[in-house]
């Protein structure tokens, strides 16, 4: 975990920020060379209630620095606001 994560996470209510790190894990940045995913979360980001597939640039491990898809790995039946902070 990040510095930014950190911080965000010390200054929201624990349930918003436990629905932050949960939705910014469903995040993937895929290489197009590859096909490597990495999680979004775990590569130092938050994207909570985002929309779109934007692109950055990104040093892949496996093949060196590429345009990679920011894409949502899978769709979360939950709401996406936690009910009660």
């Amino acid at each position: 975990m990040n510095g930014l994560q950190r911080f965000v996470l010390a200054i929201v209510p624990r349930r918003l920020g436990q629905a932050i790190e949960k939705e910014s894990r469903l995040w993937v940045s895929v290489c197009p060379g590859c096909g490597q995913e990495t999680s979004i979360w775990e590569a130092g980001g938050i994207r909570y209630l985002a929309a779109g597939n934007p692109r950055r640039l990104r040093r892949c491990p496996n093949c060196g620095p590429r345009w990679h898809v920011v894409m949502k790995k899978e769709e979360s039946n939950a709401d996406p606001l936690p009910s009660k902070w």
